[in-house]
């Protein structure tokens, strides 16, 4: 991996790009990225330093990079990288832009106003805040994600399967409770100190990642730092562009992402939904042989049977129609599943039809 300049014409993937964002992106091919993930300047306008109750200064985010002179100045910068970055999104692209209370309604309306279509804003509640030690407001326990689509027609990616199996089987929420960097994951420079004050867990990444994009996409922060989206985009088998203007971050993120291991293709894979399956026909089975007109399937439960047609219809003794109709038809329910309703009798066994369709499946990816 190596450092690129601001001017480069091709898509230099995997590698950070040195130089203003905005220059940066404009530099890229257009509609080229799959997803956009954004740690912009939040823009803190701290105002003085800010210190504990027993007087020592708190170690936060007073780098000139955060700082603007007004927050017409902090709209025009947020404009102007936002029409950058949706000109490099393929039609079916997305982006998240992370902030705090200080920025992230400035960029919601920036968004809506560029033409990207909101799909949800994310709430990360950090299990370990840093603490108010003013005593004046809340503790500021959770940042704000906004993931939106290129356009309102945009076919973005949404492993919603995926999801719910890092979830133990529980649709995932918008709320995501997560810890802020801390320990081993915590970055530090030469001098032994934060490496960057706003650094994000792999944890955020990783579930952006495998929710949002598949692997081989192409993923671009426009804001790397010491490149935590790099970093898990590796890990998962996924492409990255990282701009970067501070030398400093671009050493760290270089040195980070050159120790990352690539996890193997088995492991890569993630849970589907069954419609994004290739669909089978049950008369497929028909006109293959795997089931033969006249033969006999029996509903899981042990009460019905229905004989099998030429069409790929089945017939009951009072019912005719597909295999969920007559399997409907038969419990008197508005639908049914008839892949996981009915089987047929093999060695004298019950086996499930869905068997059969997941053989012609299997083929159909080979």
């Amino acid at each position: 991996m190596k450092t690129m300049t601001k001017s480069a014409a091709a898509l230099p993937l995997n590698t950070i790009v040195a130089g203003d964002c905005i220059e940066a992106m404009n530099a890229l091919p257009a509609e080229s990225v799959d997803l956009i993930f954004a740690d912009p300047p939040y823009n803190l306008q701290l105002r003085g330093d800010l210190h504990r109750p027993d007087n020592s200064k708190v170690d936060a985010v007073d780098d000139e990079w955060d700082q603007f002179a007004s927050f017409k100045a902090y709209d025009d910068f947020t404009r102007a990288w936002l029409k950058a970055a949706r000109r490099l999104l393929k039609p079916d692209g997305a982006i998240w832009v992370i902030g705090s209370y200080h920025n992230i309604f400035r960029v919601g309306a920036a968004l809506q106003d560029q033409g990207f279509w909101i799909l949800n804003d994310v709430v990360w509640r950090k299990s370990n805040p840093m603490p108010n030690f003013r005593g004046k407001r809340f503790t500021n326990a959770h940042e704000t994600m906004i993931w939106a689509g290129k356009s309102e027609n945009s076919k973005y990616t949404f492993n919603y399967e995926a999801l719910k199996a890092l979830n133990e089987g529980i649709q995932m929420r918008s709320d995501w409770v997560l810890p802020i960097c801390t320990g081993h994951e915590r970055l530090k420079d030469e001098a032994g100190d934060k490496a960057h004050p706003t650094q994000k867990p792999e944890s955020l990444l990783h579930r952006i990642l495998v929710g949002s994009t598949n692997p081989g996409d192409v993923i671009l922060d426009p804001f790397f730092g010491t490149g935590t989206t790099g970093a898990v985009a590796k890990m998962l088998g996924r492409d990255f562009i990282g701009i970067e203007r501070e030398e400093a971050y671009r050493k760290v993120a270089e040195k980070r992402i050159s120790m990352v291991r690539k996890f193997d293709n088995e492991a890569l894979q993630t849970t589907t939904s069954k419609r994004a399956e290739p669909r089978v026909p049950f008369g497929q089975l028909v006109e293959r042989g795997m089931l033969r007109p006249g033969e006999n399937l029996y509903s899981m439960n042990g009460r019905h049977k229905a004989k099998v047609r030429a069409d790929g219809t089945l017939i009951g003794s009072d019912v005719k129609g597909s295999i969920h109709q007559v399997g409907a038809a038969y419990e008197k329910a508005p639908s049914c599943n008839g892949w996981t309703y009915w089987c047929y009798k093999k060695d004298g066994k019950n086996v499930p039809i869905d068997i059969l369709r997941q053989q012609i499946r299997a083929e159909m990816a080979n």
